[in-house]
């Protein structure tokens, strides 16, 4: 079965606020192996696990039709707020009975979430409703990152390796299938037609307070502040001060550059 754990209303409006949209990279990569296998124009996207919809709205450009799926309700609400294209919409659903006709989407994406999903009843919905030569592109940013700061980069960025050793104690089991890079993921789609690209590096320029929210809106970190939430909350403020007082900095607006690892897999319905 899939897992639910991104549910509750505070949690989503944090995840709308702190959680980044696909980079470039990714983007230019996803369009250039689908441009490669299905000529345009482009008719129906689906984007599943969309969360607030950071991940949908970025594809409204290049498709007639873009739909934003997440099982909690509370994400939807939240997506369904923010101004965007009308070309753009949203459904609350499984991932496993996607609400899409047989054989009608170009392009199907799944961004930090395909892990969470029953992968074997979601890859048969994912052939159902491909059209052939249909793509499917899953995505994730890895549980590690390195935070960048003048000449502070070294000791800043293992203030957060830190962070994510305590967290690594919540980690649910299906994270697992994250830090492995998708490998067994990759396996069970049952195309040949497929790739997996890994250790694509991102570079996103970010407050710290817009860091410390991220890392906060991770399935791992709620875990750890169910069970013990003022040991969850002095991790945070720790965080904060090590940090501020690692970069000689007084707010916590100061930006640092954040690189992010992320690995991707591509993989094409044949004809």
């Amino acid at each position: 079965m899939s897992v639910r754990l991104f549910e509750e209303k505070e949690h989503a409006s944090n995840y709308k606020k702190f959680r980044i949209e696909p980079q470039e990279e990714i983007i230019n990569l996803i369009f250039s192996y689908l441009n490669e296998r299905l000529p345009k124009p482009h008719g129906l996207a689906v984007d599943v696990g969309c969360g607030t919809g950071q991940s949908t709205r970025i594809l409204s450009p290049y498709f007639q039709k873009v739909l934003g799926t997440d099982i909690s309700e509370a994400q939807i609400e939240e997506a369904k707020k923010v101004p965007g294209s009308p070309n753009v919409t949203y459904s609350a659903c499984p991932a496993e009975e996607l609400p899409v006709g047989d054989a009608s989407v170009d392009l199907l994406t799944a961004s930090a979430a395909v892990h969470w999903f029953n992968i074997e009843k979601f890859l048969k919905e994912v052939d159902r409703i491909l059209k052939p030569r249909g793509c499917l592109a899953f995505f994730s940013y890895l549980p590690r990152l390195e935070v960048h700061y003048k000449d502070c980069s070294e000791q800043m960025s293992q203030v957060f390796s830190d962070v994510f050793s305590i967290l690594g104690r919540y980690q649910h089991e299906r994270i697992n299938l994250v830090r492995t890079g998708y490998k067994e993921i990759f396996e069970a789609i049952p195309y040949s037609d497929k790739i997996r690209v890994e250790s694509i590096v991102t570079k996103i320029p970010m407050s710290l307070s817009a860091l410390i929210g991220l890392i906060q809106t991770l399935a791992m970190f709620q875990t750890y502040l169910r069970t013990e939430p003022e040991k969850a909350m002095e991790m945070i403020r720790t965080v904060e001060q090590r940090s501020l007082q690692i970069m000689g900095a007084s707010s916590t607006e100061t930006v640092v550059e954040v690189w992010f690892y992320n690995v991707l897999v591509l993989a094409c319905k044949p004809q």
